[in-house]
């Protein structure tokens, strides 16, 4: 019996040296913790006082103030006007087609410029690749500085090689393949009037192909089109099959038969119908989507659009001359053989014509279409049959 209750006692006596060992080793961890911590300060604010030290000694300051002084706040220049007034220095730029076309749409709302502004003409040529009558072009220009402005749309892939000196030297704008009758067409033509639109001294736009020519000098072609009341878009009701029979009944209620309107590719608009032309969505899909081959979109869009919206802004004639007489799809061509004295008088006599709700004579300021074969005879006899 002795030796169990010893045994317990001993039992119970030995807890006593195992809870004083753990108490003795509680109170010894936090103060290894307040050495550890005090170490860590010290060794901290030793490196502050080498680092500050560093600084003041080596001009690391210095150094960092040097480059935040390189700072320049960007797009200071939109700040002046001269930003608006003058034409973009390149014609190249990363718009898309809808952010060109929503940047072209601006309009000052005050009509009176702050500036001395000289309107000038947009001569827009539409083209696969090479101007093979720029020679002729060239000299119709020389001495006409500021007067007019040139854009060229061809092929993505055309890379056009002009002499510095020359006026088709770099305008060449972004452009996407146009298929003939296709929407794409009519995309192009107004690719080139978005882009001619961001020179806000453009105030006329006129639209050729790489076959045109002028059939008068600069100052009598700048004269007819500044004071003329109207612009020049052929949009003529025919009620035939290539006329009313293209029509579309899924066009309404946007376009009505009664305002189907044809009329020739080639035109001239004035700033304001460009900008109609160019911030439009209402017609737009609807012959994107209804007017295909056979309804060759480029001759019905603008021309119902502007009949519909501004119809008292047309003259309802093109003012470009092409010879349908041959039949076809497509009007005559013309080469070397057939440029002749004669032939200019067939082309500038002989017709009638409304200029400011008058009857004239002159009808026409440019002809097409022209063989690069005519490029020859043609500069022979243009300072005695056209005046250039």
């Amino acid at each position: 019996m002795q030796t169990r209750i010893g045994s317990v006692g001993s039992l119970e006596e030995g807890k006593d040296p195992v809870i004083t060992t753990r108490t003795s080793q509680s109170k010894t961890l936090p103060l290894r913790a307040l050495q550890l911590f005090g170490f860590f300060l010290a060794l901290c604010i030793g490196f502050s006082i080498i680092s500050i030290y560093t600084i003041r000694r080596f001009g690391i300051y210095s150094t960092v103030t040097t480059v935040k002084s390189t700072f320049v706040p960007c797009a200071e220049e939109s700040n002046s006007l001269d930003h608006w007034r003058k034409p973009p220095s390149s014609l190249l730029h990363s718009m898309s087609d809808k952010e060109l076309l929503w940047r072209a749409s601006f309009v000052p709302r005050i009509k009176k410029y702050p500036f001395n502004r000289l309107p000038k003409i947009a001569f827009m040529f539409l083209t696969k690749g090479p101007l093979p009558l720029a020679p002729l072009w060239e000299r119709f220009f020389r001495g006409h500085e500021g007067l007019y402005s040139v854009y060229i749309h061809s092929l993505p892939s055309f890379k056009a090689e002009f002499p510095s000196s020359s006026v088709f030297y770099r305008r060449q704008i972004p452009s996407q393949v146009a298929e003939w009758g296709r929407m794409s067409m009519c995309d192009a033509e107004r690719r080139l009037l978005a882009n001619a639109l961001l020179d806000i001294s453009n105030e006329w736009f006129i639209l050729l192909s790489e076959s045109c020519i002028p059939l008068y000098n600069f100052s009598v072609i700048y004269q007819y089109i500044m004071k003329s009341k109207h612009s020049f878009m052929g949009a003529f009701d025919d009620p035939g099959p290539f006329g009313r029979g293209r029509y579309n009944y899924n066009m309404v209620p946007e376009v009505n038969i009664s305002k189907w309107r044809k009329g020739s590719q080639w035109f001239e608009v004035n700033r304001k119908l460009a900008i109609n032309i160019v911030e439009d969505v209402t017609y737009y899909p609807k012959f994107e989507r209804f007017c295909r081959p056979a309804c060759y979109v480029d001759e019905h869009y603008f021309p119902t659009m502007l009949t519909i919206q501004t119809p008292n802004l047309l003259a309802n004639r093109s003012i470009t001359w092409v010879d349908w007489s041959r039949g076809g799809p497509h009007p005559g061509t013309f080469g070397r053989s057939d440029i002749t004295e004669d032939f200019f008088k067939r082309i500038l006599e002989g017709h009638q014509c409304k200029y400011n709700d008058q009857p004239s004579s002159i009808c026409f300021l440019f002809a097409r279409k022209f063989a690069p074969s005519a490029m020859e005879p043609l500069l022979q006899i243009a300072q005695k049959v056209l005046g250039f």
